[in-house]
């Protein structure tokens, strides 16, 4: 079951995300930048905020600093495509 709300949430994540960056992509394109997200927002930013992922617990403050993981997620590969 956790696997589900795991799921759900990165998906949450990624859709608002890409209607941040206004970047329209796939559900699944949505779940996999949610889940990156998660991992660089965990890697990077959850030791400067003291905050977990939605690696850890999904609550609003995970949910934010996921979103923001996802949100430059979006923006390197907008970066990337840029100069290729």
């Amino acid at each position: 079951m956790n696997i589900l709300i795991y799921l759900v949430a990165a998906a949450i994540v990624g859709w608002a995300a890409s209607e941040i960056m206004k970047d329209r992509s796939s559900l699944l394109m949505n779940i996999i930048v949610g889940i990156v997200g998660a991992f660089l927002a965990g890697y990077f930013l959850s030791p400067i905020f003291n905050v977990g992922t939605i690696n850890d617990a999904v609550n609003i403050p995970t949910m934010l600093v996921t979103l923001l993981g996802a949100i430059i997620v979006i923006a390197l590969v907008h970066l990337v495509r840029r100069r290729v």
